[in-house]
């Protein structure tokens, strides 16, 4: 509690209090940090935060002071705000969630924002690529059931909806990875390649295009292997001198609370060095100290 009461009485001035406090805390821990700033000082501290910080730095310790259900919904969100849409992240933030997360996402949106997330979607998108992410936002409560009668059944019905024939028969593909578990899904995937040639990744891109083809892969690689899917995704995003920040911020935040330190391991095994190398030679200041503190020590 020391550190708190040096933190309530420092907020205003020092971002690196700002750090070491909030990044080192869970959220429940954080909001009742709030609490006690509002009790002592009579202030909002998101207000005093805003007012304290600035740029990136800013985003990520805002970011911290949603619950990760808040953060995904307050980004989705804001993928779909003013002219056009923000794909990429509409298609991350959607494809790549469990549903267990997406039921809590759904309902915090509605809370938040006083609409369905499923109509905001539809709205502000079309075709094959709305009815995917549509079947995604309706998804019930998570299921870890293992159909094994229906394995051989959805692998060759994957394979005859699209490698086999001219065209693609994409409701059937839509039907599948929608509506089935992720474990009975990587086994479907398993078994798909008794049927193709090719696995089911390489199969997606030669048969749809555009952001179809991009939500199908994120869906597989997440279904195959979340936490490699995002170790690329930082690689790709601090491939440059700089750093992508609103993508860096966007799954470190997202993830600090679910599986920063698996995404970390993923990470050292496809690169060869730790996700705190990259950040540090790709981003600066206090925004890099904030990263690395959510990420903890390399192992």
């Amino acid at each position: 509690m020391a550190m708190v009461s040096e933190f309530l009485g420092q907020l205003s001035l020092n971002e690196q209090t700002i750090i070491d406090i909030l990044t080192k805390r869970t959220y429940s821990q954080r909001r009742d940090i709030a609490f006690a700033y509002e009790r002592k000082t009579k202030k909002d501290m998101i207000s005093a935060l805003k007012g304290a910080l600035s740029g990136s730095l800013e985003s990520v310790i805002l970011g911290l002071m949603k619950s990760t259900a808040q953060f995904d919904a307050t980004e989705i969100k804001g993928s779909m705000k003013g002219l056009g849409t923000d794909e990429e992240t509409l298609i991350e933030l959607l494809c790549s969630r469990s549903n267990s997360e997406l039921v809590q996402i759904k309902s915090v949106y509605k809370d938040l924002f006083k609409k369905e997330l499923h109509k905001d979607v539809a709205g502000d998108t079309s075709g094959n690529f709305a009815k995917l992410l549509l079947a995604l936002t309706k998804r019930d409560e998570p299921s870890s059931v293992v159909d094994y009668g229906k394995i051989d059944e959805d692998a060759r019905a994957l394979y005859e909806a699209g490698v086999k024939i001219k065209g693609t028969d994409v409701a059937t593909w839509i039907s599948i990875m929608s509506e089935r578990s992720v474990p009975h899904l990587q086994k479907v995937f398993q078994k798909y390649r008794s049927y193709s040639p090719y696995d089911m990744q390489e199969s997606i891109v030669k048969e749809v295009k555009g952001d179809l083809q991009k939500s199908f892969l994120v869906l597989v690689q997440c279904l195959e292997n979340k936490q490699l899917y995002f170790a690329k995704k930082l690689n790709e995003a601090m491939k440059s001198s700089g750093a992508k920040e609103k993508i860096v911020t966007r799954i470190i935040v997202s993830r600090c609370e679910v599986d920063l330190q698996k995404i970390c391991s993923e990470f050292k095994s496809a690169f060869g060095k730790s996700l705190q190398e990259t950040i540090e030679g790709h981003t600066k200041g206090d925004y890099q100290k904030a990263l690395l503190s959510l990420c903890g020590p390399a192992a």
